[in-house]
């Protein structure tokens, strides 16, 4: 292709994709219109509306005198949720495709990577911001790529480094994402996905290696203020509006799945007037969207969900009017209105000082004297109005008293009555929680699948054990077969640390916990530490549990090292702990590869049982020699 054409292709592509964007965009406003009214809600800028324009516009006041202060409710229902939803961080776990033995392994290492991934990508920070976007505006996406200049770096070439590479896990807010028809409801429906975002034109320069001209651009942020208060006093708060930014372009990049023609679909990254990348959409040798979806409550026939602030704010408006048409009453009482004659008084001075304590008022003779109208009292229809409008945001956002201000009403007495209405709270919250955890389940799948396509050399990853200390594991692509990845925790919303401890204190009352003899095993002891939140603590202060950790990394350690006998040891404590691994499938499955461990194990638990009765009788030996 000539130089001339080249250009005119890449301008052409550029155009195509950018008419295609701002189609997007237009059909998308009404939705962008709504989460910039939820923004605005919660952060307390309640008297704005969308105008027949479909831009939020502020509502200003009607008389200087008119109160216009916010009772934002909707923040407490936001907060209360995401504290609750905090709680949701599923525990992954791959299952094998088979019980081969190779198949068993891998999905072991998949597990223990997802689980080194979890903490260096910083998944629980970006778990709770995308939790924030979805709570906001009903839908957040998670953006997982493969970034070359991540990880560890291993070594230099020409004088730059040269680094193994990583997963990159980005949360996108949903103003950056356009799909292609709004009525998919999946992100794999989209025939192409969109994603749009300003940045600065050096950053671009920096990621892309190529100059591009800046664009003026409207972008949301809070830096705009609007005024509330009512009579005598005047208070600002911020409010989600456009604002223009300069030395910015818009990044978009269009991904599509593939077709009869792209066989391996297609990405095309545009940035102002510039082609700044063109090529293939592959990923595990399958053409995929990098993108997950989080959604607060899904949306019927519609890409993006529902906020539950959306179903908040007309309770939210008729609140604050209630309690500012309550307040101008009592602005009224407490003020007065003065009833005078025409002429018989000046009525610029009594405007500017009111009837302020000791005033001389002074008025014509002959004339009526001024006189306070009666204002009557504060209808109890107001009070009456403002309760159900409370009962109605409970019964809306589905967030009770309980969860909300921790506080009980005063009409439920009975512990079971209680512990029910905790139990419904959180019943209408799961369909979030599902949510969130579909989406971290997907986000395991994406990185898994990027590690195999592109993690061929060895790498070490560093993960907590079982047991509490620090490993690492040794793996590459080859080492990641399985991905049946499934939930291996209970429902967080419902079990609750002070749901377990009561379930705990159950058991022990009832005798199941204890042996054959009525006492309380070692083992279970510090299991019951463990949920009580003291697991650290019991390690550290009890010898017994550091007998029972070196026993089982013997374990492990079998087919790899000689095992010896201390005398240091509880020879009791080991000779079970190694009795129950003789006893497990992990043992048996490595008898199968090596015969010999078995033999190897019984010597070792013979030496013990040897050192225990030279330990035994040393000790009898010595309360002889005492007593005598």
């Amino acid at each position: 292709m000539k130089r001339d054409e080249k250009k005119q292709y890449e301008e052409d592509i550029v155009s195509e994709v950018r008419a295609d964007y701002e189609n997007r965009a237009r059909l998308r406003k009404a939705y962008e219109a709504q989460w910039q009214l939820n923004s605005n809600f919660v952060m307390g800028n309640q008297y704005c509306y969308v105008n027949i324009k479909g831009d939020v516009e502020d509502s200003e006041k009607d008389y200087f005198w008119q109160e216009r202060e916010v009772f934002n409710h909707i923040a407490t229902v936001i907060e209360s949720r995401l504290s609750k939803l905090s709680s949701v961080r599923p525990k992954l776990v791959v299952q094998p495709a088979s019980g081969d033995d190779k198949d068993v392994k891998s999905a072991k290492v998949s597990g223990k990577i997802l689980d080194s991934a979890y903490n260096s990508l910083e998944l629980d920070k970006k778990i709770s911001r995308a939790t924030m976007w979805s709570e906001l505006t009903g839908t957040a996406f998670y953006k997982i790529v493969w970034n070359p200049n991540g990880g560890k770096c291993v070594g230099e070439e020409n004088g730059e480094k040269i680094f193994e590479g990583d997963v990159r896990v980005d949360v996108c807010p949903p103003y950056e994402i356009y799909p292609d028809d709004i009525s998919h409801m999946e992100v794999e429906e989209c025939c192409s996905i969109i994603h749009a975002k300003a940045l600065p034109v050096d950053e671009i320069y920096r990621v892309w290696g190529k100059r591009v001209n800046s664009e003026s651009l409207h972008t949301l942020s809070s830096y705009n203020v609007s005024l509330l208060g009512g009579l005598g006093n005047v208070s600002a708060v911020p409010k989600m509006g456009k604002n223009e930014n300069e030395d910015y372009a818009l990044v978009i990049e269009r991904y599509t799945k593939p077709t009869s023609e792209k066989k391996n679909g297609e990405l095309v990254i545009v940035a102002g007037n510039t082609l700044l990348y063109m090529g293939e959409l592959c990923v595990d040798g399958r053409a995929v969207y990098p993108f997950v979806k989080q959604t607060c409550i899904d949306n019927p026939g519609c890409f993006f969900g529902i906020s539950m602030v959306e179903r908040c704010i007309p309770v939210q408006r008729a609140y604050n009017a209630v309690k500012n048409r309550k307040h101008e009453f009592l602005n009224r009482i407490s003020m007065g209105v003065l009833a005078v004659e025409d002429g018989s008084v000046d009525t610029r001075d009594l405007e500017e000082d009111g009837l302020s304590p000791g005033k001389i008022l002074i008025y014509r003779q002959g004339s009526t004297p001024p006189r306070l109208l009666d204002p009557g009292s504060v209808p109890n229809d107001f009070t009456s109005e403002e309760n159900r409008l409370l009962t109605e945001f409970a019964e809306v956002s589905g967030i009770s008293d309980i969860m909300r201000s921790s506080s009980v009403p005063s009409s439920v007495t009975s512990g079971s009555a209680i512990q029910m209405l905790i139990e419904q709270d959180n019943t209408r919250i799961n369909i979030t929680a599902l949510n969130l955890k579909n989406a971290v389940k997907d986000i395991a799948h994406k990185i898994l699948a990027l590690y195999r396509k592109n993690a061929c050399f060895a790498r070490l990853s560093r993960f907590v054990g079982e047991e509490g200390d620090v490993e690492l594991v040794s793996w590459s692509a080859s080492d990641l077969s399985s991905d049946d990845i499934v939930f291996g925790s209970v429902n967080e919303i419902s079990g609750t640390i002070a749901s377990k401890q009561n379930t705990m204190f159950e058991l022990l009352r009832s005798g199941l916990l204890h042996d054959g003899n009525g006492k309380l095993p070692d083992a279970t002891r510090r299991k019951i530490l463990d949920v009580f939140g003291y697991g650290g603590w019991e390690q550290t202060q009890y010898v017994n549990s550091l007998h029972v950790t070196r026993a089982e990394r013997e374990n492990y350690a079998l087919s790899k090292k000689t095992l010896t006998v201390s005398e240091i040891d509880d020879h009791n404590l080991h000779v079970e702990e190694h009795t129950k691994f003789m006893l497990s499938s992990d043992f048996d499955k490595l008898r199968e590869k090596d015969p010999k461990l078995e033999e190897k194990l019984l010597d070792h638990i013979r030496k013990h049982k040897q050192y225990a009765m030279l330990t035994k009788q040393t000790e009898a030996q010595y309360e002889g020699q005492t007593n005598g």
